[in-house]
């Protein structure tokens, strides 16, 4: 097992050329979407629903990151962790903990009731760790209806 390693975890106030390219490195480990233009990622950071977390190693690189979505509803303010993706170099070591509970800290703070997230069943060590962390399955069935736009 690898040693643990410092991990800091903050807010991203702003879009830097740092987290351009962090997203670029990043992107292809969490899925087969092309990297965000930087426009894209300045409107996700400023979005008044969003909380974008950066996860730093000792030496302050980004090596993971994930996005907090909240919304109010009639029956209390939800909250989604999207997006968790840790480079692989860094896999293993707690940097995922370190920032999903960073994001159910946010959650708490901003009122959430609840907080989901999804993962691929085939992403075995994902879904021990939000397990472990006090997540439950639910039993339930998660639709998708796809626009079709480029």
């Amino acid at each position: 097992m690898p040693a643990p390693e410092a991990i800091l975890v903050e807010k991203l106030e702003r879009v830097t050329d740092e987290f351009v390219e962090a997203w670029a490195h990043l992107i292809p480990q969490l899925s087969g979407a092309p990297a965000p233009a930087r426009e894209r990622l300045e409107w996700v950071v400023r979005h008044e629903a969003n909380t974008v977390l950066v996860a730093r190693d000792a030496d302050g690189g980004i090596i993971g990151t994930t996005t907090l979505v909240t919304f109010p509803l009639a029956t209390g303010i939800r909250a989604w962790i999207h997006d968790v993706v840790v480079d692989e170099a860094h896999r293993g070591r707690g940097v995922g903990s370190a920032l999903t509970q960073a994001a159910l800290r946010e959650a708490d703070a901003l009122g959430a009731w609840t907080v989901d997230l999804t993962t691929r069943p085939w992403r075995e060590d994902a879904n021990r760790l939000y397990e472990r962390m006090g997540f439950e399955r639910r039993d339930t069935h998660v639709f998708r209806y796809r626009f079709n736009r480029p």
